[in-house]
């Protein structure tokens, strides 16, 4: 009996021995994470900083373990800025690479081409927290991480309400979003009982025509709003500053404010007001903001900014989801979005709002002193 026993244990024990490799193998499979986002075309800037900061917490994940002890693989793949490559990059991940999970680029024209695609369309993925405006109505295939245009419009206006400002003037670059968003301005400023007294236009590749912007300028608007992306920001500035240089010119968010720096001049930016989603990235007021910089220190050698602490609490917010999910699920963003109560990220707040298709309600101003630079 004893020598019976022992030999079924040894049975065990090798059968044990052999199937553990592939038990250990399985518990240990990554969870992958894809995206596609302009890294060299009209975004570029955005698009890498959004990139480092989520390449940056995850890197640091990893090296404290992981999620339940599986390893974060991100991919990001170059949607040179085109919709169409956009879809054929994203469908790759899903049909290829077997993501998880996908976080989203920059831009509307991009998210609609994604969700479009037919292998999105057959998956069971959301789209989490692309870099988009969000005009129209929620998508229930899609998950902002960030406040919506019109929230960050509201909050630039009210800004100028407290200022006393009564008056303002548009400029907006040339494209079917952009032309969305400025009907969108026009509802709010009509809501509230501003004056516009004068609208600019840019071409699509962000030329500024000087015509309309002298005569803007020569409006005497308030405050200028600008609709467009970094580059046009850019251009427009240094154009409107030779007419006007103490009118502020304030924008949205989705504006990379060191390459504003670099296209307009630093004399340019002076009287810039920007709405912004995160708090200071160079601010240690937060356990979030305090990782960020150390995180970013050891992993990356660019600097911080805005973008990076956006990317950096979108994987953060992503990881802290799965981390919570249902052992094995993989629908861990709809279980956030049904989850009661705020999600903590370290002093920044996901708040679930499925009638919204946005986490974070968080917004603050950034302006250029010619003294102090950037403030919060």
């Amino acid at each position: 009996m004893a020598f019976g026993f022992h030999r079924a244990a040894r049975r065990l024990l090798l059968s044990a021995a052999l199937f553990a490799p592939l038990l250990s193998s399985a518990s240990a499979d990554p969870i992958v994470i894809g995206q596609a986002i302009d890294l060299s075309s009209s975004n570029a800037d955005i698009g890498r900083d959004y990139v480092a900061g989520i390449k940056t917490y995850f890197d640091a994940l990893n090296a404290a373990g992981g999620i339940g002890g599986r390893q974060v693989r991100y991919i990001a793949r170059d949607d040179q800025g085109k919709p169409e490559v956009a879809a054929k990059e994203v469908s790759e991940l899903i049909e290829r690479d077997r993501i998880d999970y996908l976080i989203g680029g920059v831009g509307e024209s991009s998210m609609q081409a994604i969700i479009n695609a037919p292998a999105f369309g057959r998956s069971n993925l959301t789209l989490f927290a692309p870099l988009a405006a969000a005009n129209g109505q929620p998508s229930p295939r899609v998950l902002f991480w960030r406040p919506s245009y019109q929230q960050e419009i509201r909050y630039l206006l009210s800004h100028f309400d407290r200022l006393g400002a009564r008056t303002m003037g548009i400029a907006y670059q040339e494209s079917l979003t952009n032309r969305e968003a400025y009907n969108g301005l026009l509802a709010v400023v009509r809501e509230r009982g501003i004056a516009v007294t004068g609208t600019a236009r840019l071409a699509g590749d962000g030329r500024p025509s000087e015509a309309e912007i002298r005569r803007l300028a020569g409006s005497r608007p308030g405050f200028v709003i600008v609709i467009a992306d970094t580059i046009a920001t850019g251009l427009f500035l240094k154009e409107f500053r030779r007419h006007e240089s103490q009118t502020f010119v304030a924008s949205t968010s989705l504006i990379n404010l060191a390459t504003l720096r670099e296209v307009a001049g630093q004399k340019a930016i002076e009287w810039t007001v920007f709405s912004q989603v995160v708090p200071n990235p160079a601010g240690t007021g937060s356990m979030i903001q305090s990782e960020h910089l150390k995180m970013m220190r050891k992993f990356r050698d660019e600097s911080v900014s805005s973008l990076t602490l956006e990317g950096f609490a979108v994987a953060k917010g992503l990881a802290k989801a799965i981390e919570l999910a249902r052992p094995g699920s993989r629908n861990a963003l709809q279980e956030l979005m049904a989850r009661k109560g705020e999600v903590d990220l370290g002093g920044l707040y996901l708040v679930s709002s499925a009638s919204t298709g946005h986490l974070s309600p968080y917004l603050d101003i950034a302006l250029f002193r010619k003294a102090t630079g950037l403030l919060f």
